[in-house]
């Protein structure tokens, strides 16, 4: 396929929702009333392929009943082998669907899955009434095996951001981690967190991706084990084996914290922010070597991100990508 057509197939994975509408969805379905910014309950499942599908679907169940948003299950979980093939309608799927209906959760959901005469590598997400939200296709399969498959993995085609009622949700499987313009592209796309299905764990490979393009990443894999990182790329959880042969971690993000560069914001801006605001907003993390600090709410009802658009800070991506625009009309490539 020619560049453009992939970056232009891309672009077909975004929601139709804006960040505006996300935030208000949010507000109304996706966070409880009464907390602070926009918090999202997640659990990632991790475990080597190999259990049946009534153990899984059963662990789901049982997340699901603590109260979650979003559960995240390993790549390929059920295996990618003679037997392993199925489609969207299958029997993973089925399984699954009416555990989100019964929950109210978003399920991330890896199949080896058969389109047509394809082979893909496949992450389905449920919604919170079980209906398919999007689906995206491993761009980067490993060739070493995926390729050897009988029929083998073909790659995927597009870049996958999909909208929630409470955010936008990237996805990336295991091999993924070692492309940074994918990862480019879901920071394009608006991802606010993206979950990470995988056999491995990556490690600092994928806190180089959280660290360049300030979202939140969620890993859920073979090892099994679990990989939080911050919208600055900080290591906020790491989880191995805690639960037998499985790891399931629960962590809360609020996806209304916000990252700047200290460039223009500093010191009147958010001088000004904190000092008519500060009890409403707060500044949470100062980088100084990195020039980055974070804003989060500080009481129920209060948005930081829409405090910082009103006194007129601009958060890193959307001013990285300013920057580079200004920098490339300098160079003769501006675009009509």
């Amino acid at each position: 396929m020619d560049r453009r057509k992939f970056i232009t197939n891309s672009a077909i994975a975004l929601g139709a929702l804006n960040s505006a509408e996300v935030a208000e969805s949010a507000l109304q379905g996706g966070a409880a009333q009464g907390s602070i910014g926009r918090p999202v309950r997640a659990v990632s499942i991790g475990f080597r392929p190999g259990p049946s599908l009534e153990q899984i679907a059963a662990l789901v169940d049982q997340e699901g009943a603590r109260g979650a948003d979003l559960i995240a299950l390993p790549e390929t979980f059920r295996g990618q082998n003679e037997q392993s093939l199925e489609t969207l309608d299958g029997p993973t799927i089925k399984a699954l669907a009416p555990l989100a209906e019964k929950h109210r959760t978003y399920i991330v959901a890896p199949i080896d899955r058969k389109d047509g005469e394809r082979r893909l590598n496949s992450a389905v997400v449920l919604d919170r009434r079980g209906r398919i939200a999007g689906v995206y296709d491993k761009l980067y399969p490993f060739w070493v095996e995926e390729f050897r498959r009988k029929p083998p993995v073909s790659p995927g085609q597009q870049v996958t951001v999909i909208s929630t009622d409470f955010g936008r949700l990237g996805l990336a499987i295991c091999f993924d981690v070692n492309w940074a313009p994918l990862w480019q592209r879901l920071s394009d796309f608006g991802a606010e967190l993206v979950v990470w299905p995988s056999a491995y764990s990556a490690g600092k490979t994928l806190q180089a991706r959280a660290i360049d393009f300030s979202y939140y990443i969620m890993s859920a894999t073979w090892v099994p084990d679990c990989l939080i990182f911050d919208i600055d790329g900080e290591q906020l959880v790491y989880e191995k084996g805690n639960s037998g042969d499985f790891n399931i971690t629960r962590f809360t993000f609020d996806l209304d914290r916000c990252i700047f560069h200290q460039d223009l914001n500093l010191p009147g801006r958010l001088a000004k922010l904190l000092k008519e605001r500060g009890d409403d907003v707060e500044r949470e993390k100062w980088l100084p070597m990195e020039g980055l600090f974070v804003l989060k709410a500080r009481r129920p009802g209060v948005s930081a991100r829409a405090l910082a658009r009103q006194y007129g800070l601009e958060e890193r991506r959307p001013y990285l990508n300013r920057s580079r625009s200004e920098v490339d009309k300098a160079r003769g490539w501006q675009f009509t």
